[in-house]
């Protein structure tokens, strides 16, 4: 048997019987994969934060894992179950949009409805697919079962729409995705992207407004701030970050997934 990699994500937290479940069920039809928790922590039915973090760390697991990713608003109605094959890894997951940044990301080479009820556990329940359906098929899969046994081929599958951040002028438009453990608060505005413009536009100072507040503090990185400063900078995702040294920028400035940042540079006169 193989002894592939698996990598759940849910929205189930930890304290109850969920999570143990789908593992029992990996292990037990294929004792020797190896099972990686990426979170079980995603904000509950929130399928764009766990978009966000599918497409921040699936890159930097070893080729061919397998993602199991269960966050399902809709389990137990008409959506589809949906495996992805591209050009280096496997995802399960509810046809909701969870896999749309990942798709993007990554060569897609085929996209099947899972409906070969051979590989469900028997008489599956209407509220626990993901234990019952997806968990199953994983495992399955982690035995080298082809994509094709699973289901036909789709061509139609449920995308979410993320805008693009947009330069206007000396200003970047952009907004925040996704709000971290510590606080920080992630756009979608590339580091590129700022590094252009101040190069273009030969500038003097560069500000973030967000919620009607200026932040001046454009550091490198955190440490180069004093203690509860408020600052912007590219974080690990290439991305600008929000954040607060030793502090929740969440907290301090009221913001959420979602509100608008305005970056503004100021050319040398």
């Amino acid at each position: 048997m193989a002894s592939r990699v698996i990598a759940l994500m849910t929205d189930f937290g930890e304290e109850d019987f969920f999570v143990a479940s789908l593992k029992g069920i990996i292990l037990k039809i294929n004792p020797l994969a190896r099972i990686v928790d990426i979170t079980h922590r995603v904000p509950s039915f929130d399928v764009f934060a766990s978009s966000f973090v599918l497409f921040s760390t699936f890159q930097y697991f070893p080729l061919q894992t397998i993602f199991l990713v269960i966050v399902d608003p809709g389990v137990g109605s008409s959506r589809k179950i949906l495996l992805a094959e591209t050009k280096n890894y496997f995802f399960i997951a509810p046809d909701n949009g969870v896999l749309s940044l990942v798709i993007e990301k990554d060569e897609i080479k085929q996209i099947r409805k899972v409906t070969n009820e051979k590989f469900f556990l028997p008489n599956p329940s209407s509220t626990f697919e993901g234990r019952d359906k997806m968990a199953p098929v994983a495992a399955w899969l982690s035995k080298d079962v082809p994509c094709e046994e699973f289901g036909h081929e789709v061509s139609h599958y449920k995308k979410v729409s993320e805008k693009r951040p947009q330069v206007r002028g000396n200003e970047i438009l952009g907004r925040i995705l996704y709000v971290d453990k510590f606080g920080n608060l992630i756009t979608n505005v590339p580091f590129q992207m700022v590094d252009f413009l101040r190069e273009k536009r030969n500038v003097e100072m560069i500000s973030l407004f967000v919620r009607n507040t200026e932040i001046l503090s454009f550091k490198k990185n955190y440490s180069s701030a004093k203690k509860g400063e408020l600052l912007f900078l590219g974080g690990s995702l290439g991305l600008i970050e929000i954040a607060v040294r030793e502090g929740s920028a969440e907290e301090k400035m009221r913001a959420k997934a979602g509100d608008e940042v305005r970056i503004i540079v100021r050319s040398k006169t």
